[in-house]
């Protein structure tokens, strides 16, 4: 046996019986003692038969010699050590020829528990096929952290010496690697904690290169009393697993970023971020020029492309600043490719990469060229692989269709917010007694433009109604229903309705739209179903009249106006809101609210309070504040808007916001007069006296003609036809506005007369003499307008 060895076998450690050859016990071990559980008094002379649990099967003991020195098996009793193996060596006499005539030497019967033998083969056998085999590196060191043994696993490796006893680590690798991996073997060393799979990057001093990514393992070693004899450290080099597990993690967090958002910018910003420096030094995204423009991008095939740098991550050293376009020609090849400029001279140059080694992958999506993305490296990293193009295209292919998703989407919603803008009147208007600006900014999210919509809408007399309103849902379904509700409340305002008659019969429409959309739905195929949603929708009208400088409001489910005095002080116009517009059953209540002159008046939608706030509250006092912050003497409402907004919705739109201001001034009343008759037909002349003083006051002579005529027929048909009192009021605005209220809901009807009739021709003879003529309902009865435009200043 080998001195030293633990081999329970061995003379060193195993019980020890010396016998004669009758096998008779001569002298014995303390160990020998121990297993027997006897002293050596009661073992001297007797027979090794008798220690058997069956002394008949001595024979088969003896059976299993095989030549001078043998070993064998026995079954001891219970309490004589039970199942143990032997190993049975001849003694040499003092001779040295070992045998006499006729005389049997002397032998050494060593033995040990069956079970601690094979404990023992097996750890041995496990231990020689360790350090035999190849796919696990082994190594032991002392510990002074130097080669004791190893396996040949060690030695493929570029710049590892033959010969490795009593060498260091850091004979053969990288300073920066060895500071590493000693540090975690002395924490070994010292605490005996085990060190299990960690990754550590291994680089020889002669080819520090790419390097090798080892899973190292360590465990320290300790003798039979505690004594620490260094330590063993087990590797796997995980190199081509790890770069794979890191090009998966690559490709997910890039498809990640790429599922964010529809914005290519972004889109391409978030993903350069990414590939830098997971995968290269620097990296640079161009765009096909058409995703911006909402064009078809080219096919393919074509050799000549314009491309947009959209985005750049690491140093890039001149080359394309991001935002400028490219004329790039493919030559009809859109293969990606691995360069190296030190040897490929006549490759594309890398005008914004600048390292030495560099791809090209395409982004292609539906048969068109949509951009491409390019990356690189320096010379401190190793060149790209073909594993690492391979990556990139599947990146690239991925960026690619959300490239083209984003570029779709791009398209449509230009196209809804364009059709969006078209149905809103102006961003601005003016009159001399109402001024308005406006600021629509459409939903962020990927269904679309949303449904507000506002209007200024000019009625009779001066007056001017402000209107706000919010569809429910998104996309192009809401865009149409918004459509058609602002031509309803055009049209019905022209009626110069009340605001909550007006809102009936726009509730009345919209409770209409939901029939017509369920009866088209009942009449499509099954599975041809289209998902209208809902028809719901909110609304605010508000009339303004400059002469009595008085409001009157009725909402249908929408957040009430503001009202911000010529002092600044802001205040909620107590409005109580009805039901939304198509839920019916309640009816609207008008409010009327008195408005200074320089007031101004804010209508909006519920993006404007909701974006951020959990309570609405804190939203409607957050605009109050915006709004008396902004409204500073001086300042041009168009300014105040943009302000306003971009202070309570800073980040991204979950919804329209809408804002109307309106700064109101009255007419002065110096530029009114009013005057009551009764119904008696003596008031006429009266009346056109009181017209024809009116207008010389106001140096409108030249109107007097036609205004007497026309306020002659409009009273006298208030006489005919009305009864009782009735009022005459001249309006000079921006047109001249003769105006006869009375007391009856009749409306006038106009018609040609025959030839043969008398009367009938009043209301003809005002269409034909004024510019615009109408008539409203009022609460006491009726009012019948006309217009005159007013002569040009001298």
């Amino acid at each position: 046996m080998t001195p030293g060895s633990d081999d329970p076998l061995d003379a060193e450690h195993s019980a020890g019986l010396v016998v004669d050859a009758r096998g008779t016990i001569l002298r014995c071990t303390p160990a020998a003692e121990s297993l027997l559980r006897c002293s050596a008094a009661e073992l001297h002379g007797r027979r090794l038969r008798d220690l058997l649990a069956v002394p008949a099967r001595w024979r088969e003991v003896l059976e299993q010699r095989d030549g001078p020195v043998w070993e064998g098996r026995a079954e001891l009793a219970p309490d004589g050590g039970g199942e143990v193996e032997f190993r049975v060596l001849p003694l040499v006499d003092g001779d040295g020829d070992g045998e006499r005539a006729g005389e049997t030497r002397e032998f050494l019967v060593l033995g040990a528990p069956r079970v601690m033998v094979a404990q023992w083969r097996q750890g041995h056998a496990f231990m020689r096929e360790l350090f035999l085999q190849d796919r696990i590196g082994l190594a032991v060191l002392d510990n002074e952290l130097r080669l004791v043994r190893t396996n040949t696993h060690l030695l493929p490796y570029s710049g590892v010496p033959s010969v490795l006893n009593g060498a260091r680590l850091g004979d053969f690798l990288r300073e920066a690697d060895v500071r590493v991996i000693e540090s975690r073997l002395r924490d070994v060393l010292t605490t005996g904690v085990p060190l299990v799979g960690l990754d550590v990057e291994v680089h020889t001093q002669v080819d520090p290169g790419p390097g090798t990514i080892m899973a190292l393992s360590a465990f320290r070693l300790q003798g039979a009393e505690g004594l620490v004899m260094g330590v063993t450290a087990l590797f796997v080099d995980v190199t081509d697993q790890r770069l794979s597990r890191r090009r998966l993690d690559l490709l997910h967090r890039a498809t990640t970023v790429l599922s964010t958002n529809l914005s290519a910018e972004e889109i391409t910003r978030d993903l350069t971020e990414v590939l830098v420096p997971a995968l290269a030094d620097v990296a640079a995204v161009d765009v096909a020029e058409a995703v911006f423009t909402y064009e078809e991008p080219a096919p393919e095939h074509h050799h000549d492309h314009t491309l947009r740098r959209t985005a750049a991550a690491g140093p890039v050293p001149g080359g394309l600043a991001t935002g400028e376009v490219v004329e790039v020609d493919t030559g009809g090849v859109l293969s990606g490719r691995v360069w190296s400029h030190r040897v490929e001279k006549s490759v594309e140059p890398a005008d914004a990469l600048g390292p030495a080694h560099g791809m090209s992958a395409w982004l292609r999506a539906r048969g068109s060229l949509l951009g491409r993305i390019r990356v690189g490296r320096g010379d401190d990293r190793p060149p790209f692989t073909r594993e690492d193009l391979a990556l990139l295209e599947e990146i690239a292919s991925r960026a690619a269709l959300v490239v083209d998703n984003a570029r779709r989407y791009a398209r449509e919603r230009n196209a809804a917010v364009g059709l969006q803008r078209s149905l809103l009147p102006s961003s601005t208007t003016a009159t001399p007694t109402v001024r308005t600006a406006s600021v629509y900014l459409p939903t962020d999210t990927a269904t679309g433009v949303s449904g507000d919509w506002f209007d200024v809408i000019p009625l009779s007399s001066a007056r001017v109604a402000l209107v706000v309103g919010d569809v429910v849902g998104h996309g192009l379904q809401a865009t149409a229903t918004m459509a058609r509700l602002r031509t309803a409340v055009q049209t019905l305002a022209d009626l110069d309705l009340e605001p909550d008659e007006l809102l009936t019969h726009l509730d009345d429409l919209v409770s209409q739209f939901v029939i017509d959309a369920d009866g088209a739905q009942a009449m499509r195929p099954p599975g041809t179903e289209i998902a209208f949603g809902s028809f719901g929708a909110t609304c605010l009208y508000m009339t303004y009249d400059p002469v009595t400088r008085r409001c009157l409001v009725a909402s249908a489910g929408h957040p009430p106006p503001v009202l911000v005095a010529p002092d600044g002080s802001t205040a909620y116009v107590d409005v109580s809101p009805g039901p939304p517009l198509g839920v019916g059953g309640l009816p609207f209540e008008p409010v009327e609210v008195e408005v200074p002159d320089d007031s101004v008046l804010a209508l909006y939608t519920d993006g404007l309070i909701e974006r951020g706030h959990a309570d609405l509250d804190e939203g409607m006092a957050a605009f109050r504040e915006a709004l008396s912050a902004a409204l500073v003497p001086g300042r041009l409402l168009e300014e105040v808007g943009p302000e306003v907004v971009r202070g309570l919705v800073p980040g991204p739109l979950s919804d329209d916001v809408t804002l109307l201001l309106a700064t109101v001034r009255g007419v002065p009343e110096s530029d009114s007069a009013t005057w009551s008759f009764p119904a008696d037909p003596s008031v006429v002349s009266a009346a056109r006296a009181r017209v024809l003083d009116q207008l010389s006051r106001w140096g409108l002579d030249e109107l007097a003609f036609t205004t007497e005529l026309v306020a002659s027929e409009l009273v006298t048909n208030a006489i005919r036809y009305a009864g009782g009192p009735l009022e005459l009021r001249l309006i000079r605005a921006a047109s001249l506005i003769c105006e006869v209220s009375d007391g009856s809901g009749t409306q006038p009807r106009m018609r040609r007369a025959h030839a043969t009739e008398e009367g009938g021709r009043g209301l003809f003879l005002i269409a034909q003499l004024t510019d615009r003529w109408g008539s409203r309902y009022t609460r006491t009865g009726k009012t019948i307008w006309t217009e005159q435009a007013l002569p040009p200043r001298g």
